[in-house]
């Protein structure tokens, strides 16, 4: 195992995913932080992202909705440096059918050091950070995809 910084450029890649019953509490933040999240590179998961998209007239990546594999996209997306945090409204209290791909989604994260807000107090603490505005190296202490 070795140490890389892997840079997070002062436009972020933000990731953002909900289950069923957080998707209006994400939109509600989303539609709060609207102007702050328009100066980034936006991608969510399947259904959340059309909804972001259209009712805040974003440019959003989608991928597949979560229990079709939109999960473990955000993950591969991880892997490969392409998403600098992750967004995920998550609902602990409902049975969820992908639920294997969402801790494989999270344990993603952490390995690779990826700031996760999974509620919307850690996002907004995220969101507000200063670091937002400016260019940060992360820490991964894992082989990174191309270092030999």
């Amino acid at each position: 195992m070795t140490t890389s910084l892997v840079t997070m450029h002062k436009q972020k890649k933000i990731a953002m995913i909900a289950h069923d019953n957080k998707k209006p509490a994400l939109l509600e933040w989303a539609r709060f932080n609207r102007e702050l999240l328009a100066q980034h590179l936006l991608f969510a998961t399947g259904t959340t992202g059309q909804i972001l998209s259209s009712e805040l007239d974003l440019n959003i990546h989608r991928f597949a909705s979560g229990p079709w594999g939109g999960d473990q996209q955000v993950g591969a997306k991880i892997v490969e440096g392409d998403i600098d945090f992750i967004i995920f409204f998550w609902d602990p209290l409902e049975p969820q059918p992908h639920d294997v791909d969402v801790k494989a989604l999270l344990r993603i994260a952490v390995v690779y050091n990826i700031p996760t807000a999974c509620n919307r107090a850690s996002a907004d603490f995220i969101i507000s950070s200063p670091l937002m505005g400016k260019e940060y190296n992360r820490i991964v202490n894992v082989k990174l995809p191309g270092n030999q």
